[in-house]
């Protein structure tokens, strides 16, 4: 509470001063409430209540040089006038969702490393390290699941072709199948599971502990030091695994075929050597090196934008090998149907 000191002197004496006795008390308004969200304050207006107390002196009626003092009370109500806020723009509070952001950072990022890569600013010892990483110690689990997934469409496709006579076409079936569709796919879907939650748990973990503030104040580029090395090295090691995928899957199915069904080696491999032709190997390959673009280039993307400390490394890893896995069944249907339009004839020469 404020004490101010005022005096309202009706007469003036000219043998005596009258002293200065009057005194006002009033009641400061509070300041005005601060309510913030995400660092952005609102104002509250808050109507305050001032009391005041005037003291008057007047002269005597009788007029015998004794003032008579009268006291009067006043309250008044003020408003704030800060509770009226200034008008807005439109859209100044709209921010966009995470995943349109994210989805906004995909090309960005993409459109980064292209100019990286044109420039010559890779980081050999790091891309080196992540092809180690995404090459060799995936072509384990990747051979595994190519071997299986190969003797499983072997029991299909022997069996209905059998009935018909047609064993003579079952190599050249199951070689235009791995080659054009079940390698590459395959392969990817693998290591989207292995190396594209690697990146964006890595990634996710260096952005909330703000590892990658620290490597732009010693003056190092997260594209070049992070995210470049990844996408070549994805790029570079998915054709080879889905060359190795393809050769495994093959020989599984022939082996199979020969120990279950009676089928000889022989003629599944001859079979598969009429069908074949040297653009469906190149289109595997093909396929398989935009699909590790896309797991590399979204893992990191997301990994970057990630918020939210411990929960949302976990969200972005599993939201980014979810993104991946559509992003490849996506560009599969789109390349699938402009490197194969038309009728094919692969199977003639099989039959």
């Amino acid at each position: 509470m404020m004490q101010t000191c005022c005096i309202h002197q009706s007469f003036s004496f000219p043998h005596r001063s009258i002293p200065r006795s009057d005194a006002s008390i009033s009641i400061k308004p509070p300041k005005l409430c601060q309510v913030g969200f995400n660092g952005k304050t609102r104002s509250c207006g808050i109507s305050s209540l001032i009391r005041q107390r005037r003291l008057y002196v007047n002269l005597n009626a009788n007029n015998d040089n004794h003032p008579s003092m009268s006291m009067l009370e006043e309250e008044t109500s003020t408003e704030n006038s800060a509770s009226t806020q200034e008008a807005e723009l439109p859209f100044s509070n709209w921010s966009p969702s995470k995943y349109i952001w994210r989805g906004l950072s995909v090309p960005i990022i993409a459109g980064q490393v292209v100019l990286r890569i044109l420039k010559g600013k890779i980081h050999w010892r790091n891309t080196l390290q992540q092809l180690e990483r995404t090459g060799p110690k995936s072509l384990g689990v990747c051979l595994l699941t190519s071997t299986f997934v190969g003797m499983a469409f072997t029991i299909q496709f022997v069996r209905e072709f059998t009935r018909l006579g047609l064993n003579r076409s079952i190599g050249g079936v199951l070689a235009l199948a791995f080659s054009r569709e079940l390698s590459p796919v395959i392969t990817s879907i693998v290591v989207a599971g292995r190396m594209g939650s690697a990146f964006a748990a890595e990634l996710g973990t260096m952005q909330v502990s703000e590892q990658t503030d620290t490597l732009r104040v010693l003056g190092a580029d997260p594209i070049d030091y992070l995210i470049t090395p990844r996408v070549i090295a994805s790029c570079l090691a998915l054709p080879f695994l889905t060359l190795m995928c393809f050769t495994v899957g093959m020989a599984s199915s022939a082996l199979l075929s020969d120990a279950v069904y009676g089928i000889s080696i022989n003629i599944i491999m001859d079979s598969a050597h009429r069908a074949l032709r040297p653009w469906d190997i190149i289109s595997a390959m093909i396929k398989s090196q935009v699909f590790g673009a896309i797991i590399s280039v979204i893992s990191c993307s997301w990994g970057v934008t990630t918020t939210g400390g411990a929960k949302g490394v976990g969200e972005s890893t599993t939201s980014a090998v979810v993104m991946s896995l559509v992003g490849i069944f996506i560009a599969d249907f789109v390349l699938s149907s402009f490197f194969f339009q038309g009728a094919g004839d692969s199977l003639k020469n099989c039959v």
